[in-house]
Formats: structure tokens, C-alpha cells, sequence
């Protein structure tokens, strides 16, 4: 028996909540590895799981200072940035990273517009002239980050994976905060 569909009017970021959630749904789809599946051979090169933390808490560490680049250029974002860098501090954090828990004041705000590209690999002091390129810029940075650690928990052990999938879904939603206007 076929259900009649809903009346409800499909409103909102159905497609953009869908996309916030689909790093959990990689989680549950078979990410779960078991203790040894996390270290070398007892070499002296760090194992693949010692590797992708550095990694992820390097690209929180470059992210923090992308914020405090905006934030220096454009201080009027400050109140609205301000919440979303004290996350990915935090992310940062949780890899075993470290991020300075305030705004750096020596951020310069120097960049001018297009110079740069976007992602976490341009210089954090190329920040857009115009407030509305700059908040695009930093979510263009958040959602590759975003993607390359949904990427990098496929090969991660169990609870690695679980802490890459939960920082990729916070970076998703950070890209929807700062494209909205």
C-alpha cells in the first residue's frame, strides 16, 4: 500500500541539512575498526591514524587563523565569526592541536581582492576587501577542509573516524551559517 504524500510544503535547506548529515551517515555505514588497526609496525614513522590527526589539527590551526584574518580586516563580522572560530579551536584542540583561544591582533588585513586562493592553503592575511567575499572565501575554506576529512575518515580507525566525521559535520554546518546572509 502507497502512502499519499505529504501535504507539508517542502521549505528550508532540506538539501544543505542532508549534506550537514551525510558524514555521520559514512560513520554508521561501516567505520568502526578495531584496536589494531590503528598503528604501524613499530617503525619510527608515525602511523597513518598519527598522520591524518596532524593533518586535521594543522587545517584547524590554519582555519583559526583564517578567521582572525577576516575578523582583523572586517571587525564588524567579529560578533558573528566569533562563535564559529571558538569552534574550530576547539576542533583543533580535540586533534591535538594548538590554537590560540583569542583573535591575534597582529592579523593583517593587507589583501586585496582576488589575491589568493580560496582555501586553507592561501596566505590568512589575503582576506577580500568586501565583507560578503570574505565570508565566501572562509566558507569556501571551511568546506574543503570539510570534504578532505569526510575523505580522510574512510581510512581512519574507529575512533578517529567518529571525531572526523563530527568535526567535517560541524564544518558543513559553518559553511551554511556563513553563506547565509
Amino acid at each position: 500500500m502507497s502512502f499519499p504524500p505529504s501535504p507539508r510544503a517542502r521549505s528550508g535547506p532540506r538539501r544543505r541539512s542532508l549534506l550537514a548529515v551525510a558524514p555521520a551517515a559514512l560513520l554508521v555505514a561501516g567505520c568502526s575498526a578495531g584496536p589494531g588497526d590503528s598503528g604501524a609496525g613499530g617503525g619510527s614513522r608515525p602511523s597513518a591514524a598519527d598522520r591524518a590527526r596532524a593533518r586535521a589539527a594543522r587545517d584547524s590551526g590554519e582555519l583559526v587563523a583564517r578567521y582572525d584574518a577576516v575578523v582583523a580586516a572586517h571587525p564588524k563580522l567579529a560578533e558573528r565569526l566569533r562563535p564559529l572560530r571558538a569552534e574550530v579551536v576547539r576542533h583543533a584542540e580535540a586533534f591535538g592541536g594548538t590554537a590560540d583561544s583569542s583573535p591575534s591582533p597582529s592579523a593583517s588585513a593587507s589583501g586585496t581582492p582576488g589575491s589568493g586562493k580560496a582555501g586553507p592553503s592561501a596566505s590568512p592575511a589575503a582576506v577580500p576587501a568586501k565583507p560578503k567575499d570574505a565570508l565566501a572565501e572562509l566558507a569556501a575554506a571551511e568546506r574543503e577542509i570539510a570534504d578532505r576529512r569526510v575523505k580522510a575518515l574512510l581510512d581512519a580507525p574507529g575512533e578517529l573516524a567518529r571525531l572526523l566525521a563530527s568535526v567535517a559535520a560541524a564544518g558543513a554546518a559553518h559553511v551554511y551559517l556563513l553563506t547565509e546572509a
